[in-house]
C-alpha cells in the first residue's frame, strides 16, 4: 500500500493562489501589487472549480495562477518598489524632525525605475507592438482631454501622452496611412493601416473635461505609464522607417513662417512643440538624398508572375486595390482649406493633411497658421454656422461633415449637399459591411453607385427628362418641316398613290400562292433541321450543386441538431423579410416624393 494522498496538495489547489496570499508571498502592499500586475500584464483568473482552488471553502476570492506569481517574484522592479518604500519612511522622519536639508537630499536622490525591459518582454517583435497599439492610443487620447491642474497628480503623464499622440499623428500624415473616419456619440473613430495591420482607436471630443469622480486615476495612471513607454518605442521605430528625424523637428521655412504678429506668447521650445502639435507643417528628414522606390517595373512584374505561377486574376485585383489606395492618398491634393473658429481644428487638420490637403486657421486661435482668410487661393472654407458675412466667389463654403464623408466614400462628393444651412445627409459608418439579406439604406446604395461610376436614380431621371424634352422639341421641328413639304406636293402625290395601291394588291396575291405551295410540301415530305448547341452556365451549375449538397446535409443532420438548424434558418428568413418590408416602404415613400416633385414642377 502506497502513502495516502493528502487533500488539496495537487491539482487546482496548487495551480491557483488567492490575492491576499500572493501579496504576502511578494511582501508588497496591495497598491504596489496592482501596479506590478498591470505593468507585467498579469490578470486574475476564474478557476473551473472554485471550491477545490479555495481548498474546500466557498468564500468568494480573486485568484491568480501560481506560475504568474512565481514569474513576478523574479522581477527587478520589486527591488525599486522596496527602495521607494524605505525612501518614504526616511522622508516622513526627516519632515517630522524638521530636517530640511536631509529632506531635500532625499528628494534629489529619489529612487526611479524604467519599463524598457518590460516592453521588450511583452512585445518581442515590432509587429506584436503594432497589433496591440489600439489600447495605448485610446487611453493616451483620453488623458489628453483632461484638464491639467494641481489636483491631478499625474500631470506629467498628461503632457507626455499629448506629445506622443501628436508625434504618432504626424507620422500618419507623413505616411498617409489613414483609411477610415467616423463621428460617433463616444468620439471620433480613426482607422490606420501600418505594415498591413489595421489599428482603430477613439479620440473623445475636446470639451476640457474635469477629473472624473467614479474612476480610479491611480490605476489608470499605471496603464498610461506603461503605454507611454510603448508609444515612445513605436514612434521611434516608425519615424526611422520613413527616414524622419526623431524627436520631430520643423523645417527652416516653417520656423521662419510666423503669423503671430511678431511676438510669440511661448518660449522657443514650447513654440516648436505647439507648431508640431498643430499638424499643419512638414517634418525634417534625416537625409533628403535617399529616394523612395515607386515599385518594380511592369515587365519585371510579369516575369515574376510567370515564374511563381500565381493567379493572374488575384494579381489584377491587387493592382486595382493599389491604384485605389494611391488615389485615396491623393484625395485632397490641390485643395486649400480654411477652418473657422467653431470647427474641430485638430481632427480636421489631421484628416485633411493625411490625404494631401493644406490647412490653415485664424492666427489668434492656435499657433501654426500657414495662411490667412484673405488668401484667394483657398478652395474650401469649413463653417458650422447658418450664415457667413464675407464670402469669396473662388471658394466653397461647406460644413465639416463633407471632409469625413469624402474620406469614407474614397472620392470627392458633390459640395452642393453640404452648403451652409442645408440639411446634411446621414453620416454612414464605414465599419459596417452589409451581408446578403441585410437592409441597405438608400443613401448607401447611392454612394455605392457613385463609387462604381453609375449615376444615382434621381440624377438619371433628371437626365432622362432633359433628353425626352430635347427629343420632343426635335420631333416638333421635324413634323413642322414635313407638314410644309406635304402641302406643296399634295397634287402630284395623289396620282402616284393610286398606281402604288394596284401594284401592292398584285404582290399580296403572289405571296399567298407561294405560302400554299410551301404548306403542301411540308405535309408531304418530312424534313430534319440542324440542332443547336445547348449553352450551360457554369455559375448556374455550381449553384445547383450547392443546393443539392445543402439538401443532403440537411437530410443527414441528427434530430437533436435539426431543431436548432431550423431555428437559425427561420431567423434568417425573418431577417430577410424585414429587410424586404423596409425596402418596399422606402420605395413607396420615394415614389410619393417623386410624384410631389413632378407636381411642383408642372405647377411652376
Amino acid at each position: 500500500m502506497g502513502k495516502e494522498k493528502k487533500k488539496y496538495t495537487s491539482g487546482a489547489a496548487t495551480s491557483f493562489i488567492s490575492r491576499s496570499s500572493a501579496v504576502k508571498k511578494l511582501q508588497l502592499t496591495l497598491v504596489d501589487f496592482r501596479r506590478l500586475c498591470i505593468l507585467k500584464g498579469i490578470y486574475p483568473v476564474q478557476p473551473k472549480n472554485v471550491k477545490k482552488a479555495n481548498k474546500g471553502s466557498k468564500t468568494p476570492k480573486t485568484f491568480f495562477r501560481y506560475k504568474d506569481i512565481q514569474f513576478l517574484a523574479h522581477e527587478p522592479i520589486l527591488k525599486k518598489f522596496r527602495e521607494h518604500k524605505a525612501f518614504l519612511k526616511k522622508l516622513k522622519k526627516a519632515v517630522a524632525k524638521r530636517e530640511n536639508k536631509a529632506a531635500e537630499r532625499l528628494t534629489e536622490n529619489k529612487p526611479t525605475y524604467r519599463l524598457d525591459h518590460i516592453v521588450k518582454e511583452r512585445y518581442p517583435t515590432f509587429a506584436d507592438a503594432i497589433k496591440d497599439l489600439h489600447d495605448p492610443l485610446t487611453l493616451c487620447s483620453l488623458f489628453t482631454t483632461l484638464r491639467v491642474s494641481a489636483k491631478i497628480s499625474f500631470t506629467e503623464g498628461i503632457r507626455l501622452s499629448r506629445r506622443l499622440l501628436s508625434e504618432f499623428m504626424n507620422f500618419v500624415i507623413a505616411s498617409r496611412s489613414l483609411r477610415k473616419v467616423f463621428l460617433s456619440i463616444k468620439g471620433i473613430y480613426y482607422q490606420v493601416e501600418i505594415q498591413g495591420q489595421p489599428i482603430t482607436w477613439i479620440v473623445p471630443y475636446q470639451f476640457n473635461y474635469k477629473q472624473p469622480v467614479d474612476v480610479d486615476l491611480k490605476i489608470m495612471s499605471t496603464f498610461v505609464e506603461f503605454y507611454t513607454t510603448l508609444l515612445g518605442f513605436v514612434n521611434f521605430k516608425l519615424y526611422h522607417s520613413l527616414n524622419l528625424h526623431y524627436p520631430p523637428k520643423l523645417t527652416a521655412t516653417d520656423r521662419s513662417n510666423k503669423l503671430d504678429n511678431g511676438s510669440s506668447m511661448c518660449q522657443d521650445e514650447d513654440d516648436t512643440d505647439e507648431r508640431i502639435a498643430s499638424l499643419a507643417h512638414d517634418l525634417v528628414k534625416v537625409d533628403n538624398a535617399i529616394a523612395e522606390d515607386d515599385g518594380i517595373a511592369d515587365e519585371d512584374d510579369e516575369e515574376l508572375i510567370a515564374a511563381s505561377g500565381l493567379d493572374t486574376e488575384a494579381i489584377e485585383k491587387a493592382r486595382e486595390e493599389e491604384k485605389q489606395l494611391s488615389n485615396l492618398k491623393k484625395l485632397f491634393e490641390g485643395c486649400k482649406f480654411f477652418l473657422s473658429r467653431e470647427v474641430p481644428r485638430e481632427s480636421l487638420s489631421f484628416v485633411i493633411r493625411s490625404f494631401g490637403g493644406r490647412v490653415s486657421w485664424d492666427k489668434c486661435l492656435f499657433l501654426g497658421a500657414t495662411y490667412d482668410v484673405t488668401d484667394e487661393s483657398i478652395t474650401h472654407q469649413l463653417i458650422d454656422r447658418p450664415q457667413c458675412d464675407t464670402q469669396y466667389i473662388s471658394r466653397y463654403y461647406i460644413q465639416p461633415q463633407w471632409v469625413y464623408d469624402c474620406v469614407n466614400a474614397r472620392m470627392l462628393l458633390p459640395a452642393e449637399d453640404y452648403f451652409i444651412g442645408v440639411n446634411l445627409p446621414p453620416h454612414l459608418s464605414p465599419f459596417v459591411e452589409e451581408q446578403e439579406g441585410d437592409y441597405v439604406p438608400p443613401e448607401k446604395r447611392v454612394l455605392l453607385a457613385r463609387q462604381k461610376g453609375v449615376l444615382p436614380d434621381e440624377e438619371q431621371e433628371e437626365e432622362e427628362e432633359e433628353t425626352d424634352e430635347e427629343e420632343e422639341d426635335e420631333e416638333e421641328i421635324i413634323d413642322e418641316s414635313e407638314g410644309e413639304e406635304n402641302v406643296e406636293d399634295e397634287g402630284s402625290s395623289d396620282e402616284e398613290e393610286e398606281g402604288e395601291s394596284e401594284e401592292e394588291t398584285k404582290d399580296e396575291e403572289e405571296t399567298l400562292q407561294k405560302k400554299r405551295k410551301m404548306k403542301d410540301l411540308n405535309t408531304s415530305n418530312l424534313s430534319v433541321e440542324a440542332g443547336q448547341v445547348h449553352k450551360v452556365d457554369p455559375s448556374k451549375l455550381a449553384k445547383k450543386q450547392e443546393m443539392e449538397e445543402k439538401r443532403l446535409r440537411e437530410m443527414m443532420l441528427p434530430k437533436k441538431r435539426k431543431w436548432l438548424y431550423d431555428r437559425i434558418v427561420q431567423k434568417k428568413k425573418e431577417k430577410s423579410k424585414q429587410a424586404r418590408k423596409l425596402t418596399e416602404r422606402r420605395e413607396k415613400y420615394e415614389e410619393k416624393q417623386k410624384i410631389k416633385k413632378r407636381k411642383l414642377k408642372n405647377d411652376t
